[in-house]
């Protein structure tokens, strides 16, 4: 496994959630951190949270002259995180116009300019990490469906054209309910109802924590040798669709 000892990580959408414990689980390795989050009072507490002059960057990761400006002001660094795509659910006929180009325009489009701005920056060895997702059935979460099949193309294509120099991978958690904001706009109980249900219907009869996820995205970063994966941390549940037929 590579070191991290004195490298630096960027986090796109790290001053929260999943994004936050990768920060946090990378730091502990003796990582450099670069946060990056559209609230600066909530990457400032982040950052006080974390310690070791973690340097931090305020802006919306969907427009393109902000991410430009960020990786041109970078100096080289050695790997990157994006926490960036939204979610959302419905089937194709009942999603609207303007819910199916968000999500795409978050899921994908937004992280493939931040591929090719990133790709620019990053150091020879290092790599990028993109966050998709699993579960979720096409009737079910048409647009984050196909989305996130979206999103793993870019990252097989992406880890071709890198390849040797820098290693292009993706972590797809599944539904984790409460323990996180992809699924903010759900009101709380439907959102509590929405996680005893999913738990149920997992082999492993549990939702996942957030440390579980985060340590899946600091794996690939150090292992040196996976690239062009998507790694499911599920507890299963796609063996449910599997079995079925």
């Amino acid at each position: 496994m590579m070191s991290m000892d004195q490298q630096i990580v960027v986090v796109i959408g790290g001053s929260s959630g999943i994004g936050y414990e990768v920060a946090r689980q990378a730091s502990m390795q003796g990582a450099r951190l670069i946060i990056v989050g559209r609230n600066q009072s909530k990457l400032e507490t982040a950052a006080k949270r974390l310690g070791n002059a973690v340097e931090t960057a305020a802006f919306d990761a969907h427009e393109e002259q902000s991410l430009e400006q960020f990786f041109r002001a970078r100096a080289p660094f050695h790997h990157l995180v994006s926490m960036i795509g939204d979610s959302m659910s419905g089937g194709f006929l009942t999603t609207s116009l303007e819910t199916m180009r968000h999500t795409f325009h978050s899921k994908f489009w937004t992280n493939w300019m931040i591929g090719r701005y990133a790709a620019r920056k990053l150091k020879e060895g290092g790599s990028m990490t993109f966050t998709s997702g699993t579960g979720g059935r096409p009737h079910e979460v048409s647009a984050t469906y196909v989305a996130n099949l979206g999103l793993e193309t870019l990252v097989k294509g992406l880890a071709f054209e890198l390849a040797p120099k820098i290693r292009v991978n993706a972590v797809a958690p599944t539904f984790m309910g409460t323990r996180t904001q992809f699924w903010k706009d759900v009101p709380i109980g439907e959102l509590a109802q929405m996680q005893s249900g999913f738990a149920e219907n997992v082999p492993l009869k549990r939702i996942a924590t957030v440390e579980e996820v985060a340590s899946a995205y600091v794996h690939l970063m150090t292992n040196g040798f996976i690239t062009g994966q998507v790694l499911a941390v599920d507890g299963g549940i796609m063996l449910n669709v599997y079995l079925r037929y």
